[in-house]
């Protein structure tokens, strides 16, 4: 498991649709793979058969969020 810190405001009215917006992009990489996002949380769901392909799918969402120019918070 690792943990990203990166995120919008939570609490607020808007943080929960702008997450959707924002987050509509990013979708898992390996046939297989499920990635499910509710509110500001978003949880990659890899069966056994795929556990070789989690770094890879670390990688790509490390990846995205570099993109998106979202910085994690150090802590």
């Amino acid at each position: 498991m690792k943990t990203i810190s990166a995120s919008i405001i939570q609490g607020s009215a808007i943080g929960p649709a702008s997450y959707v917006v924002n987050s509509a992009d990013l979708n898992t990489i390996c046939e297989g793979n499920a990635m499910c996002k509710y509110a500001d949380d978003t949880y990659v769901i890899i069966p056994a058969v795929n556990v070789d392909t989690r770094s890879d799918e670390l990688n790509h969402i490390s990846d995205w969020g570099q993109k998106q120019q979202l910085k994690a918070e150090s802590g």
